[in-house]
């Protein structure tokens, strides 16, 4: 996928035999995602209507094709199609906020100013964000461990925990 695509959601499982489908929504407000223009992991658009919180149908446009996913055997094979959004239709971060993606391929500088390497994942499971090292090193996404962030010259203060050993 494109840098430039931000993954916004995923749809899940039918809902009932209409074509409506779960989706999982990685937004605050997961009715806001129809809000925004999507694209799926093939590059087609795709429009959501919500009928309940979690539950939408789907509308595909292919080429010049507008396909309404109106039966349950069409929305199943709709299940784990990611959905993307470009990253210029996402409205600017609040100050002394990040969109997560925006932080992959910054240089990661170390409090003596030595290079610890480029962040090339971020990972959030739930319990809170840790990115990741270009040598493997997983650190915690937090104020203590990443003090200062430069999206304008693509760096990031990161001191590391003393627990943690990361090779400069």
């Amino acid at each position: 996928m494109d840098q430039a695509l931000i993954l916004m959601g995923v749809i899940g499982k039918p809902h009932g035999v209409r074509g409506a489908v779960h989706v999982h929504a990685y937004t605050d407000n997961p009715a806001s995602l129809a809000d925004f223009p999507l694209r799926d992991q093939r590059g087609r658009r795709v429009e959501l209507a919500w009928v309940t919180d979690g539950v939408a149908r789907v509308t595909l446009f292919e080429a010049d094709r507008k396909i309404a996913v109106s039966d349950r055997d069409a929305a199943a094979r709709l299940v784990n199609v990611q959905l993307f959004v470009e990253r210029a239709a996402l409205p600017p971060a609040a100050e002394d906020e990040f969109y997560l993606a925006d932080l992959i391929g910054l240089a990661a500088i170390g409090a003596n100013g030595a290079s610890l390497g480029t962040i090339t994942a971020v990972h959030d499971y739930g319990a809170g964000a840790s990115i990741e090292l270009d040598d493997g090193s997983l650190l915690p996404f937090t104020r203590a461990v990443v003090p200062e962030i430069d999206l304008a010259a693509k760096r990031a203060l990161v001191v590391p925990p003393f627990e943690i050993e990361v090779r400069e």
